[in-house]
């Protein structure tokens, strides 16, 4: 519930919005994250929770100082950030690719430094829900994804869940990681895994005039980001292949539509030999 129970009405026009929320200037230099109208409070309630927990870990992260209730509508008053997103810089700067990748990798490692604190939700769970949860799939590709993950190793680093260039703002001090919900405690390739699918489906721009070269730009941007997080990791670049199928199939469970097709021919690339056989 609001920490502040007034209901106030809306400052002005927001100066960014997403699906989910509007971003509104605030008083005393702050933002406020409005919600949706259609959004759950208790959704507002939870990252509320999360980004007091994840802010105590010491990272470059937003501060979430209050909830506060606003046109009927719950929304959170964050400290404030001011620079472009990693995304807005490729769209106008697509040749910094790989730069931005190197910048991503260096950002995702130093995070994955930090211990997840034992509040957060256990990331291994998190991924078997939404595994078993997806509909509309071959079984067997279900039962493999649900085999595969039971048989990875756990961790208990701090997770981001949805990292990639959308995500992070470049403040005049350096790159700020925002929008923590899916924060979780797990194995950090499964966050790299995660962020590789979003790299590639999606999370990179798509601007008309630089349709040709998007996929030239996404392997620009995955090579810069691969050499810079696992220069800093304790882990090897071949230990992420075993995360990518049960990362990739629990992707469906978001029910993103545009991204269905082109998620279903790369499980069939991953695991050639789920892929039914011709008569």
């Amino acid at each position: 519930m609001p920490t502040d129970p007034i209901d106030r009405p809306i400052p002005g026009e927001p100066i960014a919005e997403g699906r989910i929320a509007e971003i509104h200037a605030w008083e005393s230099g702050r933002v406020l994250k409005l919600a949706r109208d259609w959004v759950p409070e208790d959704w507002v309630d939870y990252e509320f929770k999360i980004g007091r927990i994840v802010h105590a870990a010491g990272l470059e992260v937003p501060e979430p100082f209050e909830l506060v209730r606003v046109a009927g509508r719950t929304g959170i008053v964050y400290s404030r950030v001011d620079g472009p997103t990693m995304l807005d810089r490729l769209a106008v700067s697509p040749l910094k690719a790989r730069f931005y990748g190197r910048m991503l990798g260096e950002l995702h490692a130093e995070m994955h430094a930090r211990t997840g604190a034992a509040e957060l939700p256990d990331g291994a769970e998190r991924l078997r829900r939404k595994i078993a949860s997806v509909d509309g799939a071959p079984a067997v590709y279900r039962e493999t994804a649900l085999e595969t993950a039971a048989g990875l190793p756990h961790g208990d680093a701090l997770l981001h869940g949805d990292f990639h260039p959308g995500n992070v703002v470049l403040a005049e001090h350096g790159p700020v990681a925002i929008d923590w919900p899916d924060a979780a405690r797990g194995h950090p390739l499964a966050d790299v895994a995660r962020t590789v699918i979003l790299i590639s489906l999606g999370g990179l721009p798509a601007n008309p005039i630089l349709r040709l070269s998007v996929g030239l730009l996404r392997t620009a941007f995955r090579s810069g980001y691969y050499a810079a997080y696992f220069r800093r990791s304790p882990h090897r670049r071949s230990e992420l292949a075993p995360w990518m199928f049960p990362v990739l199939f629990a992707r469906l469970s978001e029910g993103i539509e545009a991204e269905r097709e082109s998620t279903r021919r790369w499980l069939g690339r991953l695991r050639p030999d789920l892929e039914p056989r011709a008569g």
